[in-house]
C-alpha cells in the first residue's frame, strides 16, 4: 500500500471519528436540555429547523401522558382523587394569578418572598419556568394571531396551537429581552434554568405521601404508585391541557364583545376550568387589569382568590378595570 493511500485512509478514519464525536456531543447536548435550559442560551443563532418539533427533547412530555394510562393498573381511591384535585386547584391558581397576571402583566404587586413561593408552585406545573412563561406571553400579546405568534390556531391549526409549538427548539428558549424586570432575580433565573427540578421533587413527595398513607392508613386503599399516577401525572396532564385551551380554543370558540386586532373570544366553559382565563376577549382588549371577568356574572375565580390574598396582606395594588373599559363592557 502506498504512503498516499495510507494517508488518505488515516484522514478518512479521523474524519469518521470526528463526525461520530460530533454526533455524540450533539445527542448529549440535547439530553442536557431535559434538565438545563441554559444550554439553549448558548445554542447560537436560530436555525431553520428551530420551528420543528424536537422529538428527543419531547420524550419526557410524551412519557408523562403515557403514564396516565397506568390508572388501569394502580386503581383509584377517594384520597388519590382528592389529592389530584387539590394539586390541580393550587397549581392552576399559581399559573393564572402569578405566571400570567403577575409575571406577564404586572397587574398587582407582592413581596419577593410571595413572588418566589408562587413561582415555585408554578414551576411544578411542568409548564416551564416563570421567566420563560412571561416572556413568551408578552410576545404573544405583541403579535397575537399574526405570523409572529407561535401558537395562533387561525394560522397554524388546533393541534399546533394546543401543544405542537411548545415542543419546538425555538419555543424552548427564553426571550430575556422581554422580561428585564424579573430577570434581575437570581432565584427566578434558577427556576427558569432548571425547570424540571421542582416537578421531579413534587412527584417524589406525592409518591412518598401515598406510600405513607398505604402503610399507616390501609383503610384509604391507596399506595405510592397510585398516588403518583393520580396526584402527579393525571393532575399535571389535565392542568396542562386546560391551560393551553386558551391558546387553541379561546381564539376559535366563543363570543367577541370587543373588536380586537386578534381572534380572541370569551368562553364561559373555559373560564370555569381555568379560573377566569376564558374571558379571553376581555383580556386582549385590556390586559392591564388584574380582573378578566368584566361583568359581575363572569366568574373569575383567580380574581376572587387574589382579593382574598389582598385582604390578608400577601398581595397589594390590584389594578382595577378602568371606568371607560367597564362602561364599554356594559355596552
Amino acid at each position: 500500500m502506498s504512503s498516499e493511500t495510507c494517508t488518505s485512509a488515516a484522514i478518512g478514519a479521523i474524519g469518521v471519528a470526528a463526525s461520530g464525536s460530533r454526533q455524540r456531543r450533539a445527542v448529549i447536548t440535547r439530553l442536557r436540555r431535559w434538565v438545563d435550559t441554559g444550554v439553549d442560551d448558548d445554542a447560537g443563532p436560530r436555525a431553520a429547523n428551530d420551528e420543528r418539533i424536537d422529538w428527543l427533547r419531547a420524550i419526557p412530555f410524551i412519557a408523562m401522558h403515557l403514564a396516565c394510562v397506568s390508572v388501569a393498573w394502580v386503581g383509584v381511591s377517594a384520597i388519590a382523587l382528592w389529592t389530584a384535585a387539590a394539586l390541580y386547584v393550587l397549581r392552576m391558581f399559581a399559573i393564572t394569578a402569578f405566571y400570567h397576571r403577575y409575571f406577564s402583566h404586572r397587574t398587582f404587586n407582592t413581596s419577593r418572598g410571595v413572588q418566589f413561593a408562587f413561582a415555585l408552585i408554578g414551576a411544578s406545573c411542568v409548564q416551564r419556568g416563570p421567566l420563560w412563561w412571561a416572556a413568551h406571553h408578552r410576545n404573544h400579546h405583541r403579535h397575537a394571531d399574526t405570523a409572529f405568534d407561535p401558537h395562533s390556531p387561525t394560522l397554524r391549526g388546533f393541534l399546533w396551537s394546543h401543544a405542537g409549538w411548545f415542543l419546538t427548539r425555538a419555543a424552548f428558549r427564553t426571550d430575556w429581552a422581554r422580561v428585564p424586570d424579573f430577570a434581575k432575580y437570581p432565584e427566578l433565573r434558577w427556576l427558569d434554568r432548571y425547570d424540571t427540578v421542582v416537578p421531579v421533587v413534587l412527584a417524589i413527595l406525592v409518591y412518598a405521601f401515598g406510600a405513607w398513607l398505604g402503610a399507616s392508613m390501609p383503610q384509604l386503599a391507596t399506595n405510592g404508585a397510585q398516588m403518583l399516577v393520580w396526584g402527579f401525572f393525571v393532575s399535571t396532564v389535565a392542568l396542562f391541557h386546560a391551560t393551553v385551551t386558551i391558546n387553541s380554543l379561546a381564539h376559535r370558540v366563543g363570543t367577541r364583545r370587543f373588536e380586537t386586532a386578534d381572534d380572541s373570544r370569551n368562553n364561559a366553559w373555559l373560564a370555569l376550568i381555568t379560573f377566569g382565563e376564558g374571558w379571553h376577549n376581555n383580556h386582549h382588549f385590556f390586559p392591564g387589569t388584574v380582573r378578566q371577568g368584566f361583568r359581575w356574572w363572569e366568574v373569575d375565580l383567580t380574581w376572587y382568590l387574589l382579593r382574598l390574598l389582598a385582604l390578608i396582606g400577601l398581595v397589594r395594588d390590584l389594578k382595577p378595570i378602568p371606568a371607560w373599559v367597564a362602561a364599554k363592557a356594559r355596552g
